[in-house]
């Protein structure tokens, strides 16, 4: 797997999940928005560390910085 995800793609992805998890704690989401909701910070949380998104294959998005 070519990385395809830059540095603040996995920052922004990172705060998401991270946002998804307290309002999920706090009680703001319940049910079935929190489990789905959940699943997709699992996947923001998974895609961040190893700094490869699949979607992005098809589009041939990459927003790792070239370097020059």
């Amino acid at each position: 797997m070519k990385k395809n995800m830059g540095t603040t793609d996995k920052v922004v992805r990172i705060l998401a999940a991270v946002a998804i998890a307290i309002m999920y704690f706090t009680g703001a989401i319940s049910g079935v928005t929190a489990s789905i909701l959940l699943v997709l910070a699992g996947v923001f949380i998974l895609t961040s560390f190893i700094s490869f998104c699949p979607l992005y294959l098809p589009f041939g998005i990459s927003t790792v910085k070239k370097k020059d």
